[in-house]
């Protein structure tokens, strides 16, 4: 999925959810990533995904669990995740924010839920709604999202994020998945996702 052509401003986020009733080398791992599996793993995958992309939901869907529980659970691989925004940006962009209020124990949950809630929101329009339902289940008031989603300080961290992975990684779709270094773009099937793997380590 191709990215939004412009960032937006908070103020415009919270209004548009009110009004609504996706280098190569992938970069060094820091503090802002949120990860899962082993850092000090021989394999290292970055995905650069959206919260409004459908094919990264897809992926989400289809292929990550058995991912996870083959690479991520077992610590074969340290999994990288990296927010990107793609149309509708105001979607991609209250998705991450709210992931991370929850916190980052229940960060992967709550992206998993706003992934689900991707079909409610583009079949009927209303973006805040499905958005509430996911902040509920994971604890947070309809006040707290609120707050969360109109932050303007975590919205420019957020912007900043992106036009780094964009300006310096060369991201410009999504998903964009980086193997120890070798990028693989659109949608990946877990047998591809083995072969870059093994790839990966063949090369060590």
């Amino acid at each position: 999925m191709r990215p939004a052509n412009r960032l937006f401003f908070a103020a415009g986020l919270a209004l548009s959810l009110g009004l609504a009733a996706c280098g190569p080398k992938g970069g060094a791992v820091t503090s802002e990533d949120m990860s899962l599996g082993n850092p000090k793993a021989d394999v290292t995958v970055i995905e650069y995904a959206s919260a409004s992309c459908v094919h990264c939901a897809t992926w989400d869907k289809d292929v990550w669990p058995a991912f996870k529980a083959k690479y991520v659970d077992t610590n074969q691989v340290n999994y990288v995740f990296r927010e990107f925004i793609t149309s509708p940006p105001q979607l991609a962009a209250a998705g991450f924010l709210l992931a991370r209020c929850a916190g980052k124990d229940k960060y992967f949950g709550v992206l998993d839920q706003v992934f689900r809630a991707q079909d409610e929101v583009f079949r009927t329009g209303d973006m805040r709604g499905p958005l509430v339902a996911v902040a509920a289940q994971a604890g947070l008031s309809e006040d707290q999202f609120n707050k969360c989603v109109g932050d303007e300080k975590a919205l420019n961290e957020l912007n900043a994020r992106v036009e780094k992975y964009s300006r310096d990684e060369q991201i410009n779709s999504t998903p964009t998945f980086v193997v120890n270094g070798t990028k693989l773009e659109g949608e990946q099937t877990m047998a591809a996702m083995d072969a870059a793997i093994a790839a990966a380590r063949a090369k060590k």
